[in-house]
Parts: C-alpha cells; structure tokens; sequence
C-alpha cells in the first residue's frame, strides 16, 4: 500500500509471475470456519487484507463470524457499513473496490471482476461440495496459469491445510 500526503490509499501494481495465488479447496469447513487462521497470519505478518464476497448478506455472515473467533485470536475488520476504509486492515466487500490499500486478496467462490494486478498474494476459497464452484475453480486456475500466475492448490484434510499437485 502507499498513502499519499492527501490521505487516499492508492495500490501498487504486480505483474502476474510475481503474485502468489493459493486455490483453497474446502471439503471440511466452511469460509467462516477456514478465514480466521488464514487472516490471523495476514495479520501477524503486516499486511492488509481485502475479502471479497459474493453478496452483501455474505459480507454480514462472514462479519459476524471475525467477530465471534476463538480467545486469543481478534480479527480487526471492516465494511461499507463500518466506513473508515483506510484504518482497516482487513476489508468486506461485495463490491470490486479496495479501499484499504490491501495486498492480499480472499476471494470467496471466485468473487472479484476487477484486475488482480494489485494484489500480491491471492487466496482462491472455494466450496468443495459445490460442483459449479468446483468447476469455476478449475477455470480459473487454467486462465490464471496461462496467465503467469504462479499457483499453489490446498486441500483440507483431517489435521488441516495439505498442499497438493
């Protein structure tokens, strides 16, 4: 992220060979259950964080549930409804915006039309019971690799995430 004098958070732009991105197969849990962990070590680690959801009630869900992580664990987070875009470190959306200035992108089931290019790291989540889901993922990945991307696949097991392929 970079901030102006004039307070706007602008976004720095990453050319595919240099963005990670990460296709996180759910078969376990759900989103709610699988983001804390992934946005706790976000967090540990300095960076900001942009979720992109598929709808607005989503948002509210996945609100609710940062909110309601285990002790020990506080997930600071915000939305449109919350306002104060540039003093969150981790961003709901609905929307393809990124008003955080975050590097990292969570897209649930493929949420997010807009360029990728200012992400550096991208967690791909999606929902392994869902065979349309699962099969938007595979399309994806194919376009993504084309692209330049470099990619890693996760898949939950017993004990966790388990890197694949």
């Amino acid at each position: 992220m970079q901030e102006p004098s004039d307070g706007l958070v602008t976004r720095r732009v990453y050319p595919p060979q240099d963005v990670q991105v990460g296709f996180y197969h759910l078969t376990r849990t759900s989103f709610e259950a699988a983001l804390p962990a992934l946005l706790n070590r976000t967090l540990e680690a300095g960076e900001r964080a942009v979720i992109r959801c598929q709808d607005t009630g989503q948002v509210k869900m996945l609100d609710e549930a940062l909110w309601a992580t285990p002790a020990g664990v506080w997930l600071p987070h915000g939305s449109r409804a919350m306002g104060h875009a540039d003093r969150q470190p981790v961003w709901l959306t609905a929307c393809d915006e990124l008003p955080n200035g975050g590097a990292f992108l969570f897209r649930m089931n493929g949420a997010w039309d807009g360029a990728l290019t200012g992400f550096r790291r991208i967690f791909d989540l999606f929902n392994g019971h869902d065979g349309d889901a699962v099969q938007q993922a595979r399309l994806r990945w194919k376009e993504m690799k084309q692209a330049g991307y470099r990619l890693t696949y996760w898949q939950q097991d017993a004990r966790g995430w388990r890197r694949a392929g």
